[in-house]
């Protein structure tokens, strides 16, 4: 072999290196004057140069080049996550390589109460920055979407669980109904495991226990809501439950806000508990932990009535002349002294 040949190779071997080292030494030191605090949204589906690019342009990193390589030679150039990153530091370029491969994204709070519908659920969500109502509304009644979950309901009212959680910017209404779906199922199988054996399907299980939801806030007198309710089922009795008729009013006028009338009580609606026998077609709302409980563990007792004491709890009555007169002592005198 000539001796250029023999320089050539060992040129070569000099600038690899040279090159090994000076990538060795880049991505174990910060960027000169790097910001205490930065913020860099990286969109869904971005480029890894563009994604070097805003790093570069907040400060985070120096040579957008020398960080794809560096991201080559780890093989993580196409693993990062995309979503809301906050940086704090210096950081190295392999300590931001790993923050961004690891998706450390920033996840916000999204607060749904217990007792909220999927129309609410929707608009709280999109109020929190997640996607439109509309969009989240068709996905969660898409009956070919829903069956995807593993549930087969046409809808998704009643099977949302309401909870705090936590969630990127970057994350899709997918994966935000799949996360809530999700819970209220382990919610279900850990009551139903904690309990005797149940009649009821899930859907039923939920539309009794957000009847139970709408009726009362109160833990302990929920237990006792269910009892009334199990106890006229059995008796054949009509529920009677005024949230199911203001549900129903609703699904016609979404912008229904006023209180209910005789004449709301006499509609012809599947919701109308006042007309129609039996449970109403499914949930009127998403309940908790605690009135899907009570469904699997009523109180043993036999009401089969009860009436608000304008207080925050209710009188529960075994006979309808009790009933009345709870009725008169606590609804009617109390309309008669507003007049």
């Amino acid at each position: 072999m000539k001796r250029a040949t023999y320089s050539a190779i060992i040129v070569s071997l000099l600038l690899l290196v040279i090159s090994g080292l000076s990538l060795f030494a880049y991505s174990r030191t910060p960027a000169p004057n790097a910001p205490d605090q930065a913020q860099v949204i990286i969109p869904r589906g971005s480029t890894f140069k563009n994604a070097a690019k805003m790093l570069s342009q907040k400060g985070i990193i120096r040579s957008p080049g020398m960080f794809k390589v560096l991201a080559m030679w780890q093989k993580a150039d196409f693993r990062i996550k995309s979503g809301e990153y906050h940086f704090t530091g210096a950081l190295t370029p392999l300590e931001v390589l790993d923050k961004l491969v690891r998706g450390e994204v920033v996840t916000h709070p999204v607060t749904v109460p217990e007792g909220s519908s999927l129309s609410e659920i929707a608009a709280i969500l999109e109020n929190a920055g997640f996607g439109p109502t509309e969009s989240l509304l068709l996905k969660a009644r898409d009956p070919k979407y829903i069956k995807s979950l593993g549930i087969e309901e046409s809808s998704l009212e009643g099977f949302l669980f309401p909870d705090t959680y936590r969630f990127s910017r970057e994350t899709d209404e997918n994966t935000i109904i799949k996360t809530m779906a999700g819970r209220m199922l382990t919610v279900l199988s850990e009551e139903k495991a904690r309990s005797a054996p149940t009649k009821f399907s899930d859907r039923e299980l939920l539309t009794l226990a957000s009847l139970i939801e709408e009726e009362t806030a109160k833990k302990e007198e929920k237990p006792l809501v269910a009892a009334v309710f199990l106890n006229r089922l059995k008796k054949r009795m009509r529920l009677e439950c005024d949230p199911t008729v203001l549900y129903g009013v609703r699904l016609e006028d979404p912008d229904f806000k006023g209180r209910l009338r005789r004449k709301h009580l006499r509609k012809k609606t599947p919701y109308n508990t006042y007309r129609n026998f039996g449970l109403p077609p499914g949930p009127i709302s998403n309940p908790g932990r605690e009135s899907i409980r009570a469904v699997l563990n009523p109180a043993s007792v036999d009401y089969l009535y009860f009436v608000s004491m304008n207080n925050g709890t209710h009188k529960f009555s075994k006979t309808l002349r009790e009933h009345n007169g709870a009725v008169n002592k606590y609804q009617r005198k109390r309309r008669s002294r507003k007049k």
